[in-house]
């Protein structure tokens, strides 16, 4: 997707408008997974995934659904990436 220089990537994110407590569980089982699974849903279809999940790995966000993962997946990404 081509973007002007003055937009940011969080302009097209698929998240907007979405209740953002959705993304961030109390949790990550029972009751919480409906919500992560919600929340995932929402960034598999997203158009700037990629550019919110490079931004939370740089940013090394600590909480809640970036890019579609969570934070113990961005853990994992980040070993993985210093291998």
């Amino acid at each position: 997707m081509k973007r002007g220089d003055d937009e940011h990537w969080t302009e097209y994110a698929a998240c907007r408008g979405h209740d953002p407590e959705l993304f961030y569980p109390v949790g990550f089982a029972g009751p919480a997974l409906g919500d992560l699974a919600r929340a995932k849903a929402i960034c598999a279809r997203c158009t700037v995934r990629s550019d919110c999940l490079s931004w939370a790995l740089r940013a090394g966000e600590p909480d809640g659904v970036w890019g579609g993962t969570t934070p113990e997946e961005r853990r994992y990404i980040r070993h993985a990436a210093v291998r």
